[in-house]
């Protein structure tokens, strides 16, 4: 490794959060180093759909999403990995689901959710869907990535920017006393560090987290083969959500209807309910579909996937396809920082060092928006 003697920006993670201030900072002329604990990214940023969920967002959600989607398909095209504009489909499949699809479409007014009817809903996603579905929305702002190769392309792309180091294999072991940063490999001179540490930031700063209510997240999630019909293997090019979709996003949840859909999935889908579900699905550039997710909260994740929860997601997941059965190829448990307070964390932690943590799941949809919000508060701040 070859690094500056100095940097303008240490960053500390090379998961999609601390990547995205990376990526910000050298583009505004700023000499940057990242540090990695790992030799390459395996935390949350590539146990994920890959999908950046924007239309479903609100508020301030809403505006970091489309910043960063934006920022997605530069940076594709800039360092060569797959991303794909096609959007999102939430498949509506109750007249409870159909109401919380109506309300939310005409409340976007200017577009970006547009409904359409189960024949078009069906052809989406390779013809062929439970049938009961009534219709969808198409969720037109959406964006999806392969997670397994946008965050190993972003980061081999800022590998070869001349304003960008990346030490793999680096610990951060907090700042140091005259400035900078302690790392395993020694003290890093840098006038400014962000930490970008996920849910192990109650590692570094348990103070911080505490204060914050920051626990860990986990979920179980699998990768099946594309199921086929009529001899051919399906192609899925939208994200595709469902009701309980609509329960967990801020767009479907804060709509009226979502009261009564809540009420309606805990009568007939009391499995789901019980393991705090996502169902939904998304497909990668090899054909293979990401499956997931359950979800549930402690202060520390046991290790152990629950095969009943599997079980669960896989049927559920059958059945939205209209299909009998998934193979699987992999199972594996996701951990991502949870907060009930508020949907992401950014803390001056220390002189010169901020702490920034995305805690609400959403990190693919906001992190390159909060990225450029970051710096433009906390690095004008000095």
């Amino acid at each position: 490794m070859s690094t500056s003697s100095s940097y303008d920006l240490l960053v500390v993670g090379a998961g999609i959060v601390g990547l995205a201030h990376a990526a910000a900072a050298s583009e505004r002329g700023l000499r940057v180093l990242v540090i990695e604990r790992d030799g390459h990214a395996v935390g949350a940023s590539v146990r994920n759909f890959g999908h950046c969920c924007v239309t479903a967002q609100s508020g301030e959600l809403l505006d970091l999403a489309r910043a960063a989607r934006e920022r997605w398909l530069s940076l594709s095209s800039a360092a060569g990995f797959w991303s794909t504009a096609e959007g999102g489909l939430a498949v509506a499949r109750t007249a409870a689901e159909l109401a919380v699809l109506e309300e939310l479409s005409a409340a976007r007014p200017d577009g970006g959710v547009r409904l359409v009817g189960a024949h078009e809903a069906r052809a989406r996603i390779g013809g062929s869907l439970d049938a009961a579905a009534l219709g969808a929305a198409v969720l037109e702002e959406d964006v999806r990535v392969d997670p397994r190769a946008a965050v190993v392309g972003l980061a081999a792309w800022l590998e070869r920017q001349p304003l960008v180091d990346v030490a793999w294999r680096t610990a951060y072991l907090g700042p140091a006393d005259d400035g900078g940063a302690r790392t395993s490999r020694g003290v890093v001179a840098a006038a400014r560090t962000i930490v970008c540490a996920g849910h192990d930031i109650d590692y570094l700063f348990p103070d911080v987290a505490a204060e914050a209510g920051v626990e860990r997240c986990g979920l179980q999630m699998a990768l099946v083969d594309a199921p086929t019909v009529g001899g051919a293997a399906m192609e899925i090019a939208p994200a595709v959500l469902t009701g309980t979709s609509m329960l967990r996003y801020p767009a479907f949840s804060t709509t009226a209807a979502a009261a009564a859909l809540r009420t309606e999935l805990e009568r007939t889908h009391p499995e789901l309910i019980g393991i705090d579900a996502n169902l939904m699905l998304t497909q990668r550039p090899d054909g293979t579909l990401l499956i997931g997710d359950s979800h549930v909260t402690l202060g520390t994740m046991p290790p152990f996937l629950d095969e009943a929860t599997s079980s669960t997601l896989l049927a559920s997941a059958a059945e939205l396809l209209g299909v009998e059965r998934l193979t699987v190829r992999q199972r594996w448990q996701g951990i991502y920082a949870s907060s009930p307070r508020a949907p992401y964390l950014v803390a001056d932690v220390a002189p010169g060092v901020t702490a920034v943590s995305v805690t609400s799941g959403i990190g693919m949809t906001i992190s390159h928006g909060l990225a450029q919000k970051v710096l433009d508060e906390h690095l004008a701040a000095g």
